[in-house]
């Protein structure tokens, strides 16, 4: 197993993050717009998205662990940190550090982006919920009825309309 196959394994999930990225930036229009139909279908080709992401993340792991079987070291620290500290070609430890930094950096964006997305989903759901409140009062806040914390005045007769 070359150190080849993991940077362009790496490559192709930076590519399959920015992608990601997209599809959130998209999500953040929709939900902006306020269209539930196209939010709809941008959840769809968001959750593609991350299982595509997911599939590539098994194959990278697969490949460094096989390097690290290769190179006869434990598989409990098969990570590409240390990869990066057991590379002796320099080209190829610059290339696999620029990599992984650009995915880290990719992460970061649509972590942040995510963020984004779920405050705004957040603030939609409190207008529609102060929204459906006003329509609906509760009984409380009607005006008809006795005033609070007063009792129904026993029927008053004056003097004049009592029997003897």
């Amino acid at each position: 197993m070359s150190v080849q196959t993991i940077i362009q394994s790496l490559e192709k999930l930076v590519n399959l993050h920015m992608e990601l990225l997209e599809i959130s930036l998209q999500k953040t229009e929709v939900v902006k717009d306020g269209s539930i139909d196209k939010l709809q279908a941008v959840l769809l080709k968001e959750r593609k998205s991350v299982r595509a992401i997911e599939q590539a993340e098994v194959i990278r792991q697969t490949e460094v662990e096989e390097w690290f079987s290769h190179k006869q070291l434990p598989k409990g620290e098969a990570t590409i940190t240390n990869m990066l500290e057991l590379i002796t070609d320099e080209q190829e430890k610059i290339t696999l550090g620029n990599i992984t930094i650009k995915l880290t950096q990719s992460i970061t964006k649509l972590k942040q982006q995510e963020q984004l997305n779920q405050a705004l989903i957040n603030q939609s759901m409190q207008f529609v919920q102060l929204s459906l409140d006003m329509m609906n009062p509760s009984i409380k806040n009607m005006n008809y009825g006795n005033k609070k914390g007063s009792e129904p005045e026993p029927n008053k007769r004056s003097v004049f309309d009592s029997k003897a």
